[in-house]
């Protein structure tokens, strides 16, 4: 009787763990490109864009990573991305790396 109370009740976490794992990844479908405006660059990589420092136009600006406030992610340095005349010239960073 006890061991099925018990299931009963843990019934409901095991689902909700399991809808939990069922969701896709995300998949950028925006490729980052050349040419970009700083809409299309922040569409792009998920994440607004910070000012770091230039004049309106030839900015450089920050795209910091989204870790949704997990501590056990593993979370690299942002990516800096360069834009003269309103459009992405270059970026420099990269969130595959994984640093000790």
């Amino acid at each position: 009787m006890k061991s099925l109370v018990f299931a009963i009740a843990l019934t409901p976490m095991l689902v909700g763990m399991h809808a939990a794992r069922a969701e896709p990844p995300r998949i950028r479908v925006i490729p980052l490109a050349f040419g970009m405006s700083e809409e299309q660059a922040s569409q792009a990589l998920g994440v607004p864009l910070n000012y770091v420092r230039g004049r309106p136009g030839d900015e450089l600006l920050l795209a910091l990573p989204d870790v949704k406030g997990t501590t056990l992610s593993s979370r690299s340095d942002g990516l800096y991305l360069q834009f003269r005349k309103g459009r992405l010239t270059g970026w420099k960073g990269d969130w595959g790396t994984i640093r000790p």
